[in-house]
């Protein structure tokens, strides 16, 4: 199956398998990189400096984050929301559902930078032809490092496979160091397999019609486990607002 490397693609492959597998080279293409993501060394480096999960650290898990909100208007704009707690009903994450989770906010330069100002839009845009009646969307954007260390695989997912509660999931792989494993899992919801992949270079990504299949992601371990290892990526999710 060949990646796509257009909007109209990747919305057919959407509507008619619930996911899609992109690779860093059709995400270059998708995304008019480099030049529309001019801040991109800033922004990678960004994961160095997330806060640690407070609400898995007492679990042995070993996981890093920001977090921010925003609205997207179907007709384009983009507005960062007030710093909001980020919630999961009990049915969608077992493990920390109806709780409300703070986590630290992304630093302004890069929530207002061009690359995830670019991500943002190119998804609106793909996700707003799959809904062209949805006036606007709530986006709740995610920093996460997933650590790694000697005798402690690191959990990209926690909860295990899993839906998120909202429309449609984006996962796009920022770095990984030091690092094997970490495949990615799609699921029927009757728990059938229906694909799976690793995001193994930057700019790897997975898209997810989140109403449809549930997903997760494999323990990652330590090639080498005296260095430091961790799995970086940026999720973004979208739920239709009135």
């Amino acid at each position: 199956m060949s990646p796509p490397t257009d909007i109209s693609t990747l919305r057919e492959r959407l509507q008619s398998h619930g996911f899609a597998f992109v690779t860093a080279e059709s995400m270059r293409e998708l995304l008019d990189a480099p030049q529309n993501l001019a801040d991109w060394p800033a922004f990678a480096a960004s994961w160095d400096d997330l806060a640690p999960d407070s609400y898995l650290a007492r679990r042995g898990h070993q996981r890093r984050r920001r977090h921010a909100v925003f609205t997207l208007e179907a007709a384009g704009e983009i507005r960062r929301a007030p710093h909001q707690p980020h919630y999961q009903s009990l049915q969608h994450n077992p493990l920390q559902g109806d709780i409300q989770r703070w986590f630290m906010p992304i630093r302004p330069a890069i929530a207002n930078g061009a690359s995830l100002r670019r991500i943002l839009a190119f998804a609106g845009t793909l996700f707003g032809a799959m809904e062209p009646t949805t006036p606007r969307w709530q986006v709740e954007a995610h920093q996460f490092r997933i650590e790694a260390r000697a005798g402690a695989p690191g959990e990209p997912t926690p909860e295990g496979v899993h839906r998120d509660g909202v429309d449609y999931v984006l996962v796009l792989l920022i770095d990984r160091v030091n690092i094997e494993s970490g495949t990615t899992t799609i699921h029927a919801r009757d728990g059938a397999l229906l694909g799976s992949f690793t995001l193994a270079h930057a700019l790897d990504a997975a898209l997810v019609d989140d109403a449809r299949v549930c997903h997760g992601v494999t323990a990652v371990t330590a090639f080498d486990p005296l260095r430091p290892a961790h799995r970086d990526v940026l999720v973004l999710t979208f739920k239709a607002s009135s």
